[in-house]
């Protein structure tokens, strides 16, 4: 039963303030709450997120392909071959899309901070188990920042709040090593290298001597295409950090065949494939809805 269960009857003052702060409905899917919780989700929505599937990953990224001829012998992607990877792996629990991304839009853009913990431990389930353990987990969690001005419209930074959440079921410190004195350009229409040059400038250092020697774990809310884990990446390893790797909570899939070697013939094509390799590049948000771009600056 909701929260305004028995219509004609006076709430608890208490009850009438959390009432008017979670609503009775579920903000996924509309029905009512079976009962009160700590964010206004109903337990059917959040049954319905699942992790990333895939029969091929690249071993270092953790970018998933359609088919093996992405991956060399030993199950490493073009990419990371070529050291266009600023990170030494990447860990991502589901794809960016269905309730996954409308639980990411309504903690960013609803301001529902209560989802942090829900969120932080989707994040740790994909994290292998050796890097819980004692022996082989990060020293500390540094969050990807976000730029002053961006934050103070926000409320808060998602990446710093999930990135908390990760720190404290780890035990480990989180150490803000990075800044963002400038905003990013806008992404659309750029080439994957100036995607990249545009978020390498768009951060800096801020407190190197804090994870020189250090195995970092990365914390950020969506990996796009990686420009932005690639930039703040190789800005860790520049302050001496021994290890960078990535962990966020979803990634967007965008999944295509690589091109096959000379002298194979590719198999016959299905429905939607798109014999195309899947490109370098990042651009924050560029997904959102229009109804949640107004949500974002309000």
């Amino acid at each position: 039963m909701g929260l305004n269960s028995g219509a004609g009857r006076s709430l608890p003052f208490p009850r009438k303030i959390l009432s008017a702060i979670f609503p009775d409905d579920c903000h996924l899917c509309g029905c009512a709450l079976p009962s009160f919780d700590t964010f206004p989700v109903c337990p059917s929505c959040i049954e319905k997120v699942e992790p990333l599937r895939a029969d091929c990953f690249c071993e270092r990224c953790g970018t998933p392909f359609l088919n093996q001829w992405a991956l060399d012998e030993d199950g490493v992607c073009r990419l990371c071959l070529t050291g266009r990877r600023g990170f030494d792996a990447c860990f991502v629990y589901g794809a960016y899309e269905k309730e996954l991304r409308d639980l990411i839009h309504l903690f960013k853009y609803g301001r529902i901070e209560s989802l942090a913990a829900p969120l932080a431990a989707w994040m740790l389930t994909a994290l292998p188990a050796d890097r819980k353990s004692a022996e082989r987990r990060a020293d500390c969690v540094t969050p990807v920042p976000m730029h002053w001005w961006k934050r103070w419209r926000r409320g808060f930074n998602q990446a710093e709040r999930l990135g908390l959440e990760v720190a404290k079921a780890l035990s480990i410190p989180m150490v803000e090593a990075l800044r963002r004195p400038k905003p990013s350009r806008v992404q659309a229409g750029l080439a994957s290298a100036a995607r990249r040059k545009n978020a390498l400038r768009s951060f800096a250092l801020s407190n190197p001597g804090e994870i020189a020697g250090k195995s970092v774990l990365l914390v950020d809310d969506v990996f796009t295409t990686g420009a932005t884990a690639t930039a703040c990446a190789r800005l860790l390893k520049r302050a001496g950090a021994e290890r960078v790797e990535l962990l966020a909570l979803a990634r967007v899939d965008r999944r295509a065949p690589a091109p096959f070697p000379r002298g194979q013939e590719p198999p016959p094509a299905r429905p939607g494939w798109e014999l195309t390799e899947t490109g370098e590049a990042d651009a924050e948000d560029e997904t959102l809805p229009t109804h949640n771009r107004r949500i974002q600056w309000e």
